[in-house]
């Protein structure tokens, strides 16, 4: 019988044990995560579109169903119902991985009928405790009107290291109540790219502008103490300088904030648009709160937009602006 020297059993069996960990997901730190569905188009998962998927989880599940998404392009009008609960999905690689479709304002359904805006959505999320990360939703129909790339109504959705790509109305922040949470995220367009009556926070998110436009459209309710808040986040893009605003009200109680954001020569020094509508002025609520970069202009700014104290400005934490929900916890 061969006997082997002890440093090399201790190797083997360190070898053997690192092989369990990896082979047994969830059971020792550093393993892989382990995943309820993936979604494949090679078929090497259980789906290979993620409707699919989406169709299989649970109707009012209370547990998380996790959902991975290998790399490739996927050409699907997706739709998360309201009662698939806790979903999460995980894209393989941000890039990569894109979930696109190329709907539009004016294109045409069956009976003949312009789809209109909120027809045009790429993907439509209505159900609550959503997560998405790492993975591009996409309206690739180009620049021909009002096109949204995401269409979020459920409350409590998430958002980590995605990217939004699209032209106008690329972001539908839908849902009346809903509560969003943005983070390191990519988000492009050009006209209203950014919308809806949502309350949302941007965290370290890069907001790219092109052609020329405005970056937000809020229609928050009256009856809503905050809307859009972006913290930490910069504003970028090709655009050529002075063609965009901050934004504009959709709805006469648009709220809208900047929080120690990096603005780019791409903002108007005015900074605001009051949409054509003076009594706007008396009812949107527009503000800032140091601004810097060559877009940030506060002494240039309307009038009727405000400066934040820093004790304003303390009033916009994540409980304040999302209810009590935290979603830096999982």
């Amino acid at each position: 019988m061969k006997l082997y020297p002890a440093k090399a059993f201790c190797g083997l069996l360190a070898l053997v044990l690192l092989t369990l960990c990896w082979l047994t997901p969830g059971r020792a730190v550093g393993a892989p995560p382990s995943y309820d569905f993936v979604v494949a188009q090679d078929g090497s998962g259980q789906f290979r579109t993620v409707q699919e998927a989406f169709n299989a989880v649970p109707d009012f599940r209370k547990k998380v169903t996790t959902i991975f998404i290998k790399k490739g392009v996927y050409k699907e009008k997706l739709l998360l119902a309201g009662s698939k609960h806790f979903v999460k999905i995980v894209g393989e690689d941000r890039e990569k991985t894109i979930l696109t479709y190329d709907d539009y304002n004016q294109k045409k359904n069956i009976f003949g009928e312009d789809k209109g805006t909120s027809g045009s959505a790429s993907c439509y999320i209505y159900g609550p405790d959503f997560t998405a990360e790492n993975l591009t939703f996409q309206n690739s129909s180009g620049p021909v009107g009002q096109a949204v790339a995401l269409w979020v109504a459920g409350d409590k959705a998430r958002f980590k290291n995605c990217r939004f790509l699209g032209f106008q109305d690329t972001l539908y922040t839908y849902g009346y109540g809903s509560r969003q949470y943005y983070q390191d995220c990519y988000i492009e367009g050009t006209v209203d790219f950014i919308f809806g009556s949502s309350t949302a926070w941007f965290e370290s998110c890069t907001i790219f502008c092109k052609t020329s436009g405005f970056v937000t459209a809020a229609s928050t309710p009256d009856s809503t103490r905050y809307g859009y808040v972006f913290n930490r986040c910069r504003i970028t893009g090709d655009a050529p300088a002075g063609s965009f605003y901050l934004g504009r009200p959709w709805r006469p109680y648009a709220k809208t904030v900047f929080l120690s954001c990096e603005l780019g020569t791409q903002i108007k020094p005015e900074g605001w648009d009051h949409w054509e509508k003076e009594s706007n002025k008396q009812t949107a609520r527009y503000a800032e709160y140091q601004s810097r970069g060559p877009g940030a202009a506060p002494a240039k700014r309307v009038a009727w937009a405000k400066q934040l104290t820093e004790a304003e400005a303390r009033q916009y934490t994540l409980p304040n602006v999302l209810r009590g929900w935290d979603p830096t916890k999982e």
